[in-house]
Protein backbone atom coordinates (compact mmCIF):
# COMPACT_ATOMS: atom_id res chain seq x y z
CA UNK A 1 0.00 0.00 0.00
CA UNK A 2 1.35 3.48 -1.20
CA UNK A 3 1.87 6.67 1.35
CA UNK A 4 -0.89 8.16 -0.88
CA UNK A 5 -3.39 5.44 -0.45
CA UNK A 6 -2.88 5.10 3.68
CA UNK A 7 -3.35 8.56 4.13
CA UNK A 8 -6.53 8.41 1.83
CA UNK A 9 -7.72 5.39 3.81
CA UNK A 10 -6.44 7.56 7.42
CA UNK A 11 -8.71 10.35 6.16
CA UNK A 12 -11.97 8.38 5.89
CA UNK A 13 -11.44 6.34 9.00
CA UNK A 14 -11.36 9.89 10.74
CA UNK A 15 -14.33 11.31 8.81
CA UNK A 16 -16.53 8.32 9.74
CA UNK A 17 -15.32 8.35 12.89
CA UNK A 18 -16.19 12.39 13.80
CA UNK A 19 -19.85 11.53 12.17
CA UNK A 20 -20.71 9.02 15.07
CA UNK A 21 -19.26 10.82 17.34
CA UNK A 22 -21.81 13.67 16.51
CA UNK A 23 -24.42 11.37 16.36
CA UNK A 24 -23.77 9.96 19.78
CA UNK A 25 -23.62 13.13 21.65
CA UNK A 26 -27.68 13.51 21.45
CA UNK A 27 -27.88 9.98 22.69
CA UNK A 28 -25.20 10.40 25.45
CA UNK A 29 -27.79 13.63 26.42
CA UNK A 30 -30.44 11.84 26.85
CA UNK A 31 -29.04 8.80 28.79
CA UNK A 32 -28.18 11.56 31.41
CA UNK A 33 -28.98 10.50 35.11
CA UNK A 34 -32.18 11.27 36.25
CA UNK A 35 -31.02 14.09 38.66
CA UNK A 36 -29.12 15.55 35.92
CA UNK A 37 -32.25 16.06 33.96
CA UNK A 38 -34.46 16.98 36.63
CA UNK A 39 -31.66 19.79 37.64
CA UNK A 40 -31.39 21.13 34.00
CA UNK A 41 -35.12 21.18 34.13
CA UNK A 42 -35.21 23.24 36.75
CA UNK A 43 -33.68 25.48 35.65
CA UNK A 44 -35.82 26.27 32.34
CA UNK A 45 -39.08 25.60 34.18
CA UNK A 46 -38.76 26.03 37.79
CA UNK A 47 -41.44 24.85 40.05
CA UNK A 48 -42.89 22.16 37.41
CA UNK A 49 -43.18 25.35 35.20
CA UNK A 50 -44.90 27.12 37.91
CA UNK A 51 -43.74 30.53 36.06
CA UNK A 52 -46.03 29.70 32.79
CA UNK A 53 -49.29 28.42 34.91
CA UNK A 54 -49.15 31.19 36.97
CA UNK A 55 -49.22 33.57 33.82
CA UNK A 56 -52.06 31.36 32.49
CA UNK A 57 -53.98 31.93 35.09
CA UNK A 58 -53.86 35.70 34.74
CA UNK A 59 -56.81 35.74 32.37
CA UNK A 60 -54.11 36.96 30.27
CA UNK A 61 -55.33 36.66 26.09
CA UNK A 62 -52.54 34.55 24.57
CA UNK A 63 -51.96 33.91 20.69
CA UNK A 64 -54.59 31.28 18.62
CA UNK A 65 -55.54 30.88 15.82
CA UNK A 66 -59.52 30.44 17.37
CA UNK A 67 -61.16 34.38 16.33
CA UNK A 68 -63.94 33.36 18.95
CA UNK A 69 -64.00 36.06 21.79
CA UNK A 70 -61.24 34.87 24.68
CA UNK A 71 -60.69 32.09 22.71
CA UNK A 72 -56.62 32.97 23.97
CA UNK A 73 -57.51 32.96 27.42
CA UNK A 74 -56.83 29.11 28.79
CA UNK A 75 -57.93 29.13 32.22
CA UNK A 76 -60.05 32.06 33.49
CA UNK A 77 -60.39 31.96 37.26
CA UNK A 78 -63.14 33.80 37.74
CA UNK A 79 -65.55 30.83 37.28
CA UNK A 80 -63.97 29.46 40.28
CA UNK A 81 -65.74 32.28 42.16
CA UNK A 82 -68.60 32.18 40.33
CA UNK A 83 -69.24 28.29 40.95
CA UNK A 84 -68.62 28.76 44.78
CA UNK A 85 -70.99 31.76 45.00
CA UNK A 86 -73.90 29.87 42.85
CA UNK A 87 -73.74 26.60 44.24
CA UNK A 88 -73.03 28.24 47.81
CA UNK A 89 -74.43 31.12 48.98
CA UNK A 90 -76.83 31.66 46.21
CA UNK A 91 -78.21 28.47 46.39
CA UNK A 92 -78.07 27.53 50.20
CA UNK A 93 -79.61 31.27 51.45
CA UNK A 94 -81.76 31.38 48.76
CA UNK A 95 -83.34 27.92 48.81
CA UNK A 96 -84.00 28.57 52.69
CA UNK A 97 -85.68 31.71 52.02
CA UNK A 98 -87.97 30.17 49.51
CA UNK A 99 -89.00 27.90 52.06
CA UNK A 100 -89.26 30.11 54.85
CA UNK A 101 -91.36 32.88 53.20
CA UNK A 102 -93.70 30.34 51.80
CA UNK A 103 -94.62 29.10 55.26
CA UNK A 104 -94.60 31.96 56.74
CA UNK A 105 -97.96 32.88 54.36
CA UNK A 106 -98.94 29.59 54.95
CA UNK A 107 -99.00 30.32 58.62
CA UNK A 108 -100.53 33.68 58.52
CA UNK A 109 -103.25 31.82 56.49
CA UNK A 110 -104.02 29.47 58.90
CA UNK A 111 -104.36 31.85 61.77
CA UNK A 112 -105.81 34.83 60.65
CA UNK A 113 -107.74 33.38 57.18
CA UNK A 114 -108.98 35.77 54.19
CA UNK A 115 -109.68 39.65 54.39
CA UNK A 116 -113.75 39.28 53.77
CA UNK A 117 -116.35 41.94 52.95
CA UNK A 118 -118.25 43.78 55.92
CA UNK A 119 -120.87 44.82 54.37
CA UNK A 120 -123.47 42.32 52.06
CA UNK A 121 -122.49 42.04 48.44
CA UNK A 122 -124.97 44.41 46.61
CA UNK A 123 -125.25 42.54 43.45
CA UNK A 124 -124.05 45.89 40.96
CA UNK A 125 -121.11 45.07 39.42
CA UNK A 126 -118.15 47.78 38.59
CA UNK A 127 -115.42 47.34 35.79
CA UNK A 128 -111.92 46.75 37.70
CA UNK A 129 -110.08 45.81 34.41
CA UNK A 130 -110.39 45.95 31.26
CA UNK A 131 -109.43 43.01 28.63
CA UNK A 132 -106.30 44.49 27.47
CA UNK A 133 -105.05 45.22 31.13
CA UNK A 134 -106.47 41.40 32.14
CA UNK A 135 -104.21 39.84 28.96
CA UNK A 136 -101.10 41.99 29.33
CA UNK A 137 -101.61 40.58 32.91
CA UNK A 138 -102.40 37.19 32.70
CA UNK A 139 -99.56 36.86 30.01
CA UNK A 140 -97.03 38.25 32.67
CA UNK A 141 -98.28 36.46 35.37
CA UNK A 142 -97.90 32.67 33.33
CA UNK A 143 -94.67 33.34 31.89
CA UNK A 144 -93.19 34.14 35.16
CA UNK A 145 -94.60 31.16 36.60
CA UNK A 146 -93.29 28.92 33.62
CA UNK A 147 -89.87 30.63 34.59
CA UNK A 148 -90.02 30.41 37.88
CA UNK A 149 -90.95 26.43 38.02
CA UNK A 150 -87.99 26.18 35.73
CA UNK A 151 -85.51 28.09 37.09
CA UNK A 152 -85.97 26.39 40.47
CA UNK A 153 -85.57 23.14 38.92
CA UNK A 154 -82.50 24.50 37.47
CA UNK A 155 -80.89 26.42 40.52
CA UNK A 156 -81.87 23.04 43.13
CA UNK A 157 -82.69 20.32 41.17
CA UNK A 158 -80.02 18.53 41.57
CA UNK A 159 -80.68 18.62 45.59
CA UNK A 160 -84.51 18.22 45.49
CA UNK A 161 -85.28 15.98 42.03
CA UNK A 162 -82.20 14.17 41.53
CA UNK A 163 -82.81 11.91 44.85
CA UNK A 164 -86.43 11.46 43.82
CA UNK A 165 -86.31 10.22 39.86
CA UNK A 166 -82.41 9.76 39.42
CA UNK A 167 -79.98 11.32 37.44
CA UNK A 168 -81.06 10.09 33.69
CA UNK A 169 -84.56 11.65 34.45
CA UNK A 170 -82.78 14.71 35.65
CA UNK A 171 -80.95 14.96 32.73
CA UNK A 172 -84.29 14.80 30.08
CA UNK A 173 -86.06 17.05 32.48
CA UNK A 174 -83.25 19.75 32.91
CA UNK A 175 -82.87 19.53 28.51
CA UNK A 176 -86.37 20.60 28.47
CA UNK A 177 -86.08 22.87 31.27
CA UNK A 178 -83.74 24.60 30.11
CA UNK A 179 -84.89 25.19 26.20
CA UNK A 180 -88.48 26.27 27.93
CA UNK A 181 -86.78 28.79 30.36
CA UNK A 182 -84.56 30.28 27.24
CA UNK A 183 -87.58 31.01 24.64
CA UNK A 184 -90.10 31.78 27.53
CA UNK A 185 -88.10 34.77 28.68
CA UNK A 186 -88.08 37.30 26.17
CA UNK A 187 -91.79 36.90 26.12
CA UNK A 188 -91.55 37.71 29.86
CA UNK A 189 -89.75 40.13 29.05
CA UNK A 190 -92.06 41.93 26.49
CA UNK A 191 -95.11 41.88 28.42
CA UNK A 192 -93.26 43.05 32.03
CA UNK A 193 -92.58 46.19 29.91
CA UNK A 194 -95.97 46.26 28.54
CA UNK A 195 -97.29 45.92 32.13
CA UNK A 196 -95.41 49.06 33.43
CA UNK A 197 -96.54 51.00 30.42
CA UNK A 198 -100.29 50.56 31.18
CA UNK A 199 -100.43 50.71 35.30
CA UNK A 200 -97.16 53.13 35.66
CA UNK A 201 -99.47 55.86 36.40
CA UNK A 202 -101.83 54.27 38.76
CA UNK A 203 -99.11 53.37 40.89
CA UNK A 204 -98.01 56.96 41.79
CA UNK A 205 -97.52 57.80 45.64
CA UNK A 206 -100.41 59.80 46.89
CA UNK A 207 -101.06 61.25 50.36
CA UNK A 208 -103.60 58.45 51.17
CA UNK A 209 -100.54 55.81 50.93
CA UNK A 210 -99.24 56.95 54.60
CA UNK A 211 -102.42 56.11 56.05
CA UNK A 212 -102.55 52.43 54.36
CA UNK A 213 -98.88 52.11 55.75
CA UNK A 214 -100.01 53.29 59.61
CA UNK A 215 -102.18 50.48 59.43
CA UNK A 216 -100.47 47.56 57.02
CA UNK A 217 -103.20 48.03 55.03
CA UNK A 218 -105.68 46.36 57.43
CA UNK A 219 -103.69 43.02 57.47
CA UNK A 220 -103.87 42.36 61.15
CA UNK A 221 -106.74 44.30 61.95
CA UNK A 222 -109.51 43.26 59.22
CA UNK A 223 -110.32 46.09 58.84
CA UNK A 224 -110.54 48.02 54.94
CA UNK A 225 -108.26 50.51 54.46
CA UNK A 226 -109.15 53.19 52.04
CA UNK A 227 -106.75 53.41 48.77
CA UNK A 228 -106.76 54.82 45.52
CA UNK A 229 -107.09 52.09 42.39
CA UNK A 230 -104.12 50.46 43.56
CA UNK A 231 -102.80 50.16 47.15
CA UNK A 232 -99.25 50.71 48.99
CA UNK A 233 -98.63 47.22 48.84
CA UNK A 234 -100.13 46.96 45.17
CA UNK A 235 -97.29 49.96 44.54
CA UNK A 236 -94.83 48.40 46.64
CA UNK A 237 -94.95 45.40 44.06
CA UNK A 238 -95.15 47.09 41.08
CA UNK A 239 -92.35 49.30 41.30
CA UNK A 240 -89.95 46.74 43.06
CA UNK A 241 -91.03 43.73 42.07
CA UNK A 242 -92.26 44.18 38.37
CA UNK A 243 -90.24 47.23 37.74
CA UNK A 244 -86.95 46.97 39.18
CA UNK A 245 -86.72 43.16 39.44
CA UNK A 246 -88.53 42.07 36.64
CA UNK A 247 -86.94 44.21 34.15
CA UNK A 248 -83.37 43.49 36.16
CA UNK A 249 -84.55 39.78 35.94
CA UNK A 250 -85.17 40.25 31.88
CA UNK A 251 -82.09 42.50 31.11
CA UNK A 252 -79.87 39.66 32.50
CA UNK A 253 -81.76 36.60 31.45
CA UNK A 254 -81.26 38.38 28.00
CA UNK A 255 -77.58 38.87 28.75
CA UNK A 256 -77.87 34.79 29.14
CA UNK A 257 -79.68 33.90 26.21
CA UNK A 258 -77.54 35.88 23.49
CA UNK A 259 -74.23 35.38 24.60
CA UNK A 260 -72.64 36.35 20.95
CA UNK A 261 -72.60 40.47 21.81
CA UNK A 262 -69.10 40.19 22.56
CA UNK A 263 -69.86 39.34 26.09
CA UNK A 264 -66.86 38.16 28.40
CA UNK A 265 -66.95 35.08 30.40
CA UNK A 266 -66.84 37.69 33.21
CA UNK A 267 -69.74 39.60 32.57
CA UNK A 268 -72.05 36.12 31.87
CA UNK A 269 -71.03 35.19 35.15
CA UNK A 270 -71.92 38.34 36.82
CA UNK A 271 -75.16 37.93 34.94
CA UNK A 272 -75.80 34.75 36.00
CA UNK A 273 -75.16 36.07 39.63
CA UNK A 274 -77.68 39.07 39.70
CA UNK A 275 -80.29 37.05 37.31
CA UNK A 276 -80.43 34.62 40.22
CA UNK A 277 -80.62 36.62 42.81
CA UNK A 278 -82.82 39.27 41.53
CA UNK A 279 -85.11 36.39 40.33
CA UNK A 280 -85.42 34.82 44.09
CA UNK A 281 -85.95 38.13 45.61
CA UNK A 282 -89.17 38.56 42.78
CA UNK A 283 -90.32 34.93 43.43
CA UNK A 284 -90.21 35.95 46.93
CA UNK A 285 -92.58 39.47 46.48
CA UNK A 286 -94.68 37.26 43.78
CA UNK A 287 -95.24 35.02 47.03
CA UNK A 288 -96.99 38.00 48.72
CA UNK A 289 -98.33 38.92 45.36
CA UNK A 290 -100.35 35.75 44.76
CA UNK A 291 -101.08 35.22 48.24
CA UNK A 292 -103.49 38.38 48.15
CA UNK A 293 -104.51 38.46 45.03
CA UNK A 294 -106.24 34.64 45.64
CA UNK A 295 -106.72 33.24 48.97
CA UNK A 296 -105.64 35.88 51.17
CA UNK A 297 -108.26 38.15 49.99
CA UNK A 298 -111.59 37.30 49.10
CA UNK A 299 -112.99 38.45 45.46
CA UNK A 300 -110.04 39.91 44.42
CA UNK A 301 -108.75 37.29 42.31
CA UNK A 302 -112.49 37.54 40.66
CA UNK A 303 -111.22 41.24 39.55
CA UNK A 304 -108.51 39.42 37.38
CA UNK A 305 -110.53 37.11 36.05
CA UNK A 306 -113.99 38.66 34.82
CA UNK A 307 -112.62 41.95 35.10
CA UNK A 308 -115.48 43.37 37.03
CA UNK A 309 -116.22 43.43 40.90
CA UNK A 310 -119.08 44.15 43.48
CA UNK A 311 -119.89 47.29 44.57
CA UNK A 312 -119.28 46.95 47.63
CA UNK A 313 -116.05 45.05 47.41
CA UNK A 314 -114.34 48.28 45.68
CA UNK A 315 -116.04 50.64 48.21
CA UNK A 316 -114.32 48.36 51.20
CA UNK A 317 -110.87 47.83 49.72
CA UNK A 318 -109.98 50.72 47.35
CA UNK A 319 -112.22 53.56 48.58
CA UNK A 320 -111.24 56.18 46.65
CA UNK A 321 -111.26 54.96 42.91
CA UNK A 322 -114.53 53.76 43.75
CA UNK A 323 -115.60 57.06 44.60
CA UNK A 324 -114.14 58.58 41.73
CA UNK A 325 -115.48 55.98 39.03
CA UNK A 326 -119.27 56.46 40.88
CA UNK A 327 -118.55 60.06 39.96
CA UNK A 328 -118.13 59.58 36.54
CA UNK A 329 -114.13 59.84 36.08
CA UNK A 330 -112.00 57.51 34.70
CA UNK A 331 -110.46 56.55 37.63
CA UNK A 332 -106.99 56.92 37.07
CA UNK A 333 -105.24 59.02 39.44
CA UNK A 334 -105.56 62.79 38.93
CA UNK A 335 -102.13 64.78 39.07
Amino acid sequence: MTTSNFASLLGRWLIAACLMLAWSLPLRAAEAPPAQQQAERQQSQPGNNAPMWREVRQDKAHFTNNPGNEAGVLIQTGGDAWRHLRNGSVTVYGGWLVILVAAAIMLFYMIKGPLTNHDPLTGRLIQRFPRIERVIHWLTAGTFLILALTGLAILFGKHVLIPIIGHSAFGYLMVLGKNVHNFIGPLFAVSTLAMIVIWARDNVWHNIDALWISKAGGLLSGEHVPSGRFNFGEKTWFWIGVTILGLTVAATGLILDFPNFGQTRADMQLASLIHAIAAIVMLLLAFGHIYMGTIGVKGAYDSMKSGYVDETWAREHHEHWYNDVKAGKPGHPQS
